[in-house]
């Protein structure tokens, strides 16, 4: 399989923002992968329609037809299996991933996170909490997930400054603009096989090309 041909999954739950930063980044050949299946656990989430104007199969997975947020996760892990996913994205998914998703695909989950871990993980309000703590930069991580929240081994990462007049609105946009290439570019060093974790450092090997 070359690296063009490494198949990924990304999972959203809102607009997918993140998800068609990634489309967009496959599509200008900055990205050695494909993203074969779109997976949601709310079926109003607007990704799942960049998803199908694009052509990829965009499954959803309500969580009121499962009687428990495992087997729910079960079964998109069976879904991104079927299609022969070797990495799933976290694109704005607003679960918790379990141990469904974990032990079907360790060491093969990524999430992209509005903060500079360890600081301010664990909460859906990362940048309310970086202008309330009075930081003067912050950022966005992607990491490995781990079965502790924002807790995995870290991949990339990129500061942004905190500016004075900054609302959660403002520091929000700007952090995200930099996820939309801080995202895409982890999931390129993980197709052409240029990250390796020791412990909890990941090293990126140099380009080779």
């Amino acid at each position: 399989m070359t690296v063009e041909q490494f198949p990924i999954g990304v999972l959203i739950s809102g607009r997918g923002s993140n998800l068609q930063a990634i489309l967009d980044a496959t599509e200008r050949g900055e990205v050695a992968a494909r993203v074969v299946a779109v997976i949601s656990n709310r079926e109003d989430a607007f990704g799942l329609e960049r998803a199908r104007c694009r052509g990829i199969p965009a499954v959803t997975f309500p969580r009121r037809d499962y009687a428990t947020r495992q087997e729910q996760q079960a079964a998109m892990a069976a879904e991104l299996q079927r299609r022969g996913v070797r990495l799933v994205v976290l694109a704005g998914f607003d679960q918790v991933v379990g141990t469904a998703l974990l032990r079907s695909f360790p060491n093969a989950i990524i999430n992209v996170h509005p903060s500079l871990l360890p600081a301010f993980g664990g909460g859906l309000h990362a940048q309310r909490e970086a202008l309330d703590h009075g930081v003067k930069v912050s950022g966005c991580t992607v990491h490995f997930v781990s079965q502790d929240v924002d807790a995995g081994p870290i991949i990339l990462q990129a500061a942004v400054e905190v500016r004075d007049d900054d609302t959660e609105e403002s520091l929000s946009n700007r952090i995200l603009a930099r996820e939309h290439r801080l995202l895409p570019r982890a999931v390129d060093l993980i197709a052409r096989n240029r990250v390796r974790v020791e412990g909890r450092r990941v090293l990126i090997a140099p380009n080779q090309d």
